[in-house]
Protein backbone atom coordinates (compact mmCIF):
# COMPACT_ATOMS: atom_id res chain seq x y z
CA UNK A 1 0.00 0.00 0.00
CA UNK A 2 1.33 3.53 -0.79
CA UNK A 3 1.69 5.89 1.85
CA UNK A 4 2.85 9.62 1.53
CA UNK A 5 5.92 10.42 3.65
CA UNK A 6 6.68 13.77 4.39
CA UNK A 7 10.74 14.37 4.19
CA UNK A 8 13.49 16.49 4.71
CA UNK A 9 16.25 14.91 3.20
CA UNK A 10 18.93 18.08 3.40
CA UNK A 11 20.19 17.99 7.23
CA UNK A 12 23.40 18.88 9.08
CA UNK A 13 24.20 18.14 12.55
CA UNK A 14 26.40 19.44 14.56
CA UNK A 15 29.45 17.42 12.85
CA UNK A 16 29.27 19.66 9.73
CA UNK A 17 31.86 22.84 10.89
CA UNK A 18 28.48 24.67 9.64
CA UNK A 19 25.91 23.27 11.88
CA UNK A 20 24.72 24.48 15.17
CA UNK A 21 26.13 22.52 18.25
CA UNK A 22 22.59 22.06 19.01
CA UNK A 23 21.62 19.85 15.65
CA UNK A 24 22.65 16.62 18.04
CA UNK A 25 21.39 12.87 16.81
CA UNK A 26 18.81 13.15 19.45
CA UNK A 27 17.73 17.16 19.38
CA UNK A 28 17.48 16.25 15.33
CA UNK A 29 15.43 12.88 16.31
CA UNK A 30 12.86 14.76 18.66
CA UNK A 31 12.61 18.17 16.53
CA UNK A 32 11.97 16.17 13.48
CA UNK A 33 9.15 13.85 15.21
CA UNK A 34 7.66 17.46 16.93
CA UNK A 35 7.32 18.51 13.28
CA UNK A 36 5.36 15.36 12.19
CA UNK A 37 8.16 14.26 9.74
CA UNK A 38 7.70 10.70 8.48
CA UNK A 39 11.39 10.39 6.41
CA UNK A 40 14.86 12.79 7.15
CA UNK A 41 18.76 11.94 6.16
CA UNK A 42 21.35 13.74 7.83
CA UNK A 43 23.54 14.91 5.39
CA UNK A 44 26.70 16.57 7.26
CA UNK A 45 29.44 17.91 4.77
CA UNK A 46 32.09 15.03 3.52
CA UNK A 47 31.67 13.26 6.46
CA UNK A 48 29.21 10.63 7.93
CA UNK A 49 29.59 9.86 11.34
CA UNK A 50 26.39 11.30 12.79
CA UNK A 51 24.36 9.13 10.80
CA UNK A 52 24.15 5.71 13.22
CA UNK A 53 23.86 7.96 16.16
CA UNK A 54 20.34 9.41 14.42
CA UNK A 55 19.30 6.27 13.35
CA UNK A 56 19.52 4.45 16.99
CA UNK A 57 17.50 7.55 18.11
CA UNK A 58 15.14 7.50 15.67
CA UNK A 59 14.28 3.53 17.20
CA UNK A 60 10.98 2.66 18.23
CA UNK A 61 9.48 5.99 16.82
CA UNK A 62 7.24 6.49 13.16
CA UNK A 63 10.66 8.47 11.88
CA UNK A 64 12.95 6.52 9.10
CA UNK A 65 16.19 8.04 9.05
CA UNK A 66 17.99 7.73 5.76
CA UNK A 67 22.10 7.88 5.34
CA UNK A 68 23.54 10.70 3.40
CA UNK A 69 25.97 13.55 2.48
CA UNK A 70 26.56 16.52 0.86
CA UNK A 71 30.05 15.72 -1.39
CA UNK A 72 32.29 18.72 -2.59
CA UNK A 73 33.61 18.18 -5.97
CA UNK A 74 36.32 19.35 -7.16
CA UNK A 75 34.61 21.91 -8.99
CA UNK A 76 33.31 22.84 -5.32
CA UNK A 77 29.84 21.96 -6.38
CA UNK A 78 27.39 20.12 -4.02
CA UNK A 79 26.13 17.19 -4.29
CA UNK A 80 23.36 15.04 -2.09
CA UNK A 81 24.07 11.18 -1.67
CA UNK A 82 21.45 8.68 -0.38
CA UNK A 83 21.90 5.41 0.48
CA UNK A 84 19.72 2.54 2.23
CA UNK A 85 22.14 1.50 5.22
CA UNK A 86 25.51 2.44 6.97
CA UNK A 87 27.67 -0.27 5.17
CA UNK A 88 27.10 2.04 1.59
CA UNK A 89 27.91 5.18 3.35
CA UNK A 90 30.93 3.62 4.63
CA UNK A 91 32.27 2.53 1.24
CA UNK A 92 31.05 6.05 0.51
CA UNK A 93 32.29 7.79 3.03
CA UNK A 94 35.90 5.90 2.76
CA UNK A 95 36.23 7.03 -0.91
CA UNK A 96 35.45 10.93 0.17
CA UNK A 97 38.10 10.91 2.82
CA UNK A 98 40.68 9.50 0.41
CA UNK A 99 40.42 12.32 -1.91
CA UNK A 100 39.71 15.24 0.32
CA UNK A 101 42.19 18.39 0.22
CA UNK A 102 44.96 18.13 2.56
CA UNK A 103 44.90 21.67 4.18
CA UNK A 104 45.69 22.86 7.75
CA UNK A 105 42.70 23.98 9.72
CA UNK A 106 42.94 26.87 11.56
CA UNK A 107 40.81 25.65 14.95
CA UNK A 108 39.71 29.47 15.56
CA UNK A 109 38.21 30.08 12.24
CA UNK A 110 35.65 26.82 12.55
CA UNK A 111 33.50 25.33 15.05
CA UNK A 112 34.04 22.08 16.67
CA UNK A 113 33.18 19.39 14.12
CA UNK A 114 31.52 16.90 16.88
CA UNK A 115 30.80 13.43 16.78
CA UNK A 116 28.23 12.34 19.36
CA UNK A 117 26.45 9.36 20.19
CA UNK A 118 22.26 8.39 20.05
CA UNK A 119 22.73 10.30 24.13
CA UNK A 120 24.04 13.23 22.48
CA UNK A 121 27.12 12.86 24.48
CA UNK A 122 30.36 14.04 22.95
CA UNK A 123 32.45 11.03 21.12
CA UNK A 124 35.10 12.83 19.46
CA UNK A 125 35.62 15.49 16.82
CA UNK A 126 36.51 15.06 13.06
CA UNK A 127 39.88 17.30 12.08
CA UNK A 128 39.17 16.68 8.31
CA UNK A 129 38.97 19.57 6.34
CA UNK A 130 35.40 19.10 5.75
CA UNK A 131 34.09 22.26 3.96
CA UNK A 132 36.71 22.24 1.27
CA UNK A 133 36.54 20.49 -2.02
CA UNK A 134 37.34 17.30 -2.77
CA UNK A 135 39.49 15.56 -5.81
CA UNK A 136 36.24 14.07 -7.17
CA UNK A 137 34.38 14.75 -10.22
CA UNK A 138 31.58 15.49 -10.23
CA UNK A 139 30.89 12.72 -12.78
CA UNK A 140 33.38 10.42 -10.71
CA UNK A 141 30.79 11.14 -7.51
CA UNK A 142 27.76 10.60 -9.17
CA UNK A 143 29.11 6.89 -10.52
CA UNK A 144 30.10 6.10 -7.11
CA UNK A 145 27.06 7.24 -5.86
CA UNK A 146 25.32 4.65 -8.40
CA UNK A 147 27.84 1.73 -8.15
CA UNK A 148 26.54 1.75 -4.09
CA UNK A 149 22.63 1.74 -4.84
CA UNK A 150 22.49 4.92 -3.94
CA UNK A 151 20.45 8.52 -5.01
CA UNK A 152 22.39 11.31 -6.30
CA UNK A 153 20.61 15.09 -5.96
CA UNK A 154 21.97 18.27 -7.23
CA UNK A 155 21.98 20.78 -4.35
CA UNK A 156 20.34 23.65 -3.99
CA UNK A 157 20.44 24.65 -7.71
CA UNK A 158 19.22 27.70 -7.58
CA UNK A 159 21.77 29.76 -4.79
CA UNK A 160 24.62 31.83 -6.24
CA UNK A 161 27.00 29.47 -4.54
CA UNK A 162 28.03 26.02 -4.51
CA UNK A 163 25.94 25.04 -6.89
CA UNK A 164 26.10 23.21 -10.54
CA UNK A 165 24.38 26.70 -12.62
CA UNK A 166 26.63 29.13 -9.91
CA UNK A 167 30.06 27.00 -10.48
CA UNK A 168 29.35 25.64 -14.14
CA UNK A 169 25.89 27.58 -15.60
CA UNK A 170 24.75 24.28 -17.08
CA UNK A 171 23.90 20.58 -16.50
CA UNK A 172 26.43 17.95 -18.19
CA UNK A 173 24.38 15.69 -20.98
CA UNK A 174 26.66 12.95 -19.18
CA UNK A 175 25.70 13.89 -15.83
CA UNK A 176 23.14 10.95 -14.51
CA UNK A 177 21.45 12.74 -11.51
CA UNK A 178 18.58 11.54 -10.41
CA UNK A 179 16.96 14.86 -9.12
CA UNK A 180 17.73 18.27 -8.55
CA UNK A 181 17.21 20.36 -4.95
CA UNK A 182 16.23 23.66 -4.65
CA UNK A 183 16.34 26.13 -1.50
CA UNK A 184 13.76 26.93 0.80
CA UNK A 185 13.93 30.57 -1.40
CA UNK A 186 12.87 29.69 -4.61
CA UNK A 187 9.99 27.91 -6.26
CA UNK A 188 9.81 25.36 -8.90
CA UNK A 189 8.04 27.71 -10.89
CA UNK A 190 11.14 30.06 -10.54
CA UNK A 191 13.70 27.75 -10.99
CA UNK A 192 12.09 25.94 -13.96
CA UNK A 193 11.95 29.65 -15.42
CA UNK A 194 15.56 30.67 -14.48
CA UNK A 195 17.32 27.11 -15.30
CA UNK A 196 15.88 25.60 -18.66
CA UNK A 197 18.35 22.95 -17.84
CA UNK A 198 15.91 21.39 -15.66
CA UNK A 199 12.94 20.85 -17.04
CA UNK A 200 14.08 16.99 -17.69
CA UNK A 201 15.18 16.28 -14.04
CA UNK A 202 12.56 15.95 -11.01
CA UNK A 203 12.95 18.46 -8.64
CA UNK A 204 12.97 18.41 -4.87
CA UNK A 205 12.89 20.74 -1.98
CA UNK A 206 14.60 20.23 1.49
CA UNK A 207 15.33 22.63 4.46
CA UNK A 208 18.95 22.59 4.58
CA UNK A 209 19.04 23.02 8.10
CA UNK A 210 22.13 23.94 9.98
CA UNK A 211 19.72 25.19 13.23
CA UNK A 212 17.10 23.46 15.05
CA UNK A 213 14.68 26.04 14.39
CA UNK A 214 14.71 25.75 10.33
CA UNK A 215 14.73 21.90 10.37
CA UNK A 216 11.13 21.35 8.09
CA UNK A 217 10.89 24.49 7.03
CA UNK A 218 10.89 22.87 3.70
CA UNK A 219 9.55 19.48 3.04
CA UNK A 220 8.90 17.03 0.20
CA UNK A 221 6.03 14.65 0.16
CA UNK A 222 7.08 11.38 -1.38
CA UNK A 223 3.87 8.61 -1.98
CA UNK A 224 5.95 5.63 -1.88
CA UNK A 225 5.13 1.78 -0.07
CA UNK A 226 7.98 2.16 2.28
CA UNK A 227 11.36 4.33 2.86
CA UNK A 228 13.47 2.69 0.69
CA UNK A 229 16.32 4.35 -2.23
CA UNK A 230 14.47 2.05 -4.38
CA UNK A 231 10.65 3.18 -3.83
CA UNK A 232 12.46 6.78 -3.57
CA UNK A 233 14.30 6.17 -7.04
CA UNK A 234 10.78 4.94 -8.59
CA UNK A 235 8.75 8.29 -6.65
CA UNK A 236 11.28 10.61 -8.98
CA UNK A 237 10.76 8.59 -11.86
CA UNK A 238 7.17 8.75 -11.35
CA UNK A 239 7.15 4.78 -11.87
CA UNK A 240 4.41 2.03 -10.97
CA UNK A 241 1.96 5.18 -9.05
CA UNK A 242 5.04 6.12 -7.00
CA UNK A 243 5.28 9.98 -7.08
CA UNK A 244 6.77 13.21 -5.81
CA UNK A 245 3.92 15.09 -4.55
Amino acid sequence: MLKTYKADLHIHSCLSPCGDLDMTPRNIVRQALALGLDLIAISDHNASENIAATIKSAENTKLSVLAGMEVTSSEEVHILAFFDNLDSISQFQKVVYENLISVEIDQRMIQDQVIANEKDEVEGFNERPLLGASLLSLEEIVEKIHQLNGLAIASHVDKESYSIFAQLGFIPDNLQLDGLEISPFSTIEDVRNNFPDCSSFPIVTFSDAHFLKDLGSRTTNFVIEKPTIRELRMALQNDSGRKVG
